[in-house]
């Protein structure tokens, strides 16, 4: 009986065996087929991927050596029909933008929409100049930039960008800082029909007005800040120029930037688009390209090449976001005695022109030293002075983005213009009954210094010593918590 069950449970046992070794064979050859029909797949896939560049190479050859298209490829023909079946622009007005050469200074917010409507246009050659590196905070206004480009040069990015955009057209990328030098080796080396500002700085403004006024040409001007912006076209048709305007560059201390006062997105999106518009317009006539200010700049530049009317020279386009209107202001006439243009011009080569302004050629923020070493209180120091009066002077809407717990908002354009001082009056006397430090922040270490300077003025009979948290609240973000927003 024992033997028995030991050949039953052998023969149980060899079955099983037999059959797994069927089923290990049996999926043995399903995976040999699978393999043989993903390589059939990816044969095919190949020879299809061949005959599509077959196919592909066979029309552009036959687009480009079309002899019908005067001027123009077929693919020309193809990729720009709908705004060459434009009365006002037709095939020549497209040829022209193929002939063109256009400068592009600055790939910030108004030089990436400029640019990019420039290329899509059909501009022949675009060359674009810029020093700086992509930044988070570029990206709700810098279009031709993405996530992925950040630390990067913004030519790069751009020229990838665009690139992609229309590889049919010339795009030169220039790593560089903009200023006399390496302006005057680039006009030695290269010639321009049209040049476009997008830097958006004052010293840069000059340098680019001159430089176009020594060479005859066109520079399509625009700014943009908050939600307004301006655009206009000078020395074009005996126009004036930036300096007719502009004899004497303004205090530094009166221009503000983007980091400072901040911009929506779209304002120079709409004022780098109406630049391309008037690039366009400049060598070509007027036609609506999308993107409203940009593509204006695009059209002016256009208008320009191809010798159109109505190129905005002379005339100050402004543009209110919040109104949604577009005003044109009569420009004074040319001035005779002007600098640069002038019949007699005193300006005759490119000068230093941070030194004329007696501003940096950029719109970062340069920190300022003005107090004494015991005015300065370390970030780290702040933890450990709970119950001290901490007075943050930034703008209210900044405040009401992100503070530290117990701060207090007292704007510093409320102690500049000397604005309900009472009620801090009111505030520090309260206080000086159980302290005698008052701690200064802003959001960089700037204002709060100058805040600390105008306060020991103001408040001489308080008995409270003000002291500036140094490097604002960019450094407690940096130093103290990370999670604090830098913005």
């Amino acid at each position: 009986m024992y033997d028995i069950r030991i050949n039953n449970d052998l023969r149980m046992h060899s079955n099983m065996c037999i059959r797994h070794k069927f089923f290990l064979g049996r999926m043995a050859a399903e995976e040999q087929k699978i393999e043989k029909l993903q390589d059939e797949i990816n044969q095919l896939r190949e020879e299809l991927q061949r005959k599509e560049r077959e196919l592909f190479d066979l029309k552009f050859k036959k687009y480009h050596d079309n002899k019908y298209c005067l001027g123009l490829t077929a693919t020309d023909i193809m990729r720009y029909s709908r705004q060459m079946l434009l009365s006002q622009f037709s095939i020549t007005g497209q040829i022209a933008l193929k002939k063109s050469r256009v400068l592009i200074v600055g790939m910030g917010g108004l030089g990436c929409p400029c640019a990019l409507y420039l290329a899509a246009a059909g501009i022949g050659e675009l060359t674009i100049v810029d020093y700086d590196e992509v930044e988070l905070t570029n990206l709700h206004r810098q279009v031709l930039h993405g996530e992925n480009d950040i630390g990067i040069p913004k030519i790069l990015s751009a020229y990838n960008r665009l690139k992609n955009l229309n590889s049919n057209i010339k795009i030169i990328p220039i790593h560089t800082h903009a200023n006399s030098s390496t302006l005057t080796d680039l006009f030695k080396n290269k010639t321009f029909d049209v040049v476009v500002d997008g830097s958006d700085n004052v010293a840069t403004r000059y340098l680019l007005n001159d430089i176009c006024v020594l060479n005859n040409l066109p520079l399509v001007s625009g700014s943009a800040l908050q939600m307004e912006g301006q655009l206009t076209v000078y020395n074009y048709n005996k126009g004036p120029c930036y300096r007719c305007l502009f004899p004497v560059p303004p205090p530094p201390d009166t221009v503000m930037n983007c980091g400072d006062g901040g911009v929506l997105g779209p304002v120079p999106g709409i004022i780098g688009t109406l630049q391309a518009l008037e690039v366009i317009k400049t060598c070509t006539s007027c036609f609506t390209v999308p993107g409203i200010i940009g593509t204006l700049q695009a059209l002016e530049v256009i208008k320009i090449l191809t010798k159109q009317g109505g190129v905005l020279s002379s005339r100050l386009l402004t543009f209110d976001a919040c109104e949604a209107v577009f005003r044109n202001v009569k420009l004074r006439t040319r001035n005779s005695r002007c600098a640069v243009c002038g019949d007699d011009p005193t300006i005759t080569t490119l000068i230093d022109y941070e030194e004329f302004c007696g501003a940096s050629a950029h719109d970062k923020v340069i920190d300022v030293d003005i107090l004494r070493k015991d005015d300065h209180i370390p970030v780290k120091e702040l933890s450990s002075k709970p119950e001290t009066l901490l007075i943050d002077v930034r703008p209210t809407l900044e405040f009401a983005m992100c503070n530290l717990d117990n701060s207090y908002n007292f704007p510093y354009s409320y102690i500049k213009k000397g604005k309900d001082l009472d009620k801090l009056r009111k505030k520090l006397e309260d206080y000086s009954t159980n302290g005698n430090e008052v701690l200064i922040i802003c959001r960089r270490g700037n204002d709060s210094q100058r805040a600390v300077l105008q306060l020991k003025e103001i408040f001489t009979d308080l008995p409270l010593k003000f002291l500036n948290v140094l490097g604002g609240l960019y450094a407690y973000s940096n130093a103290v918590d990370s999670s604090f927003p830098i913005y």
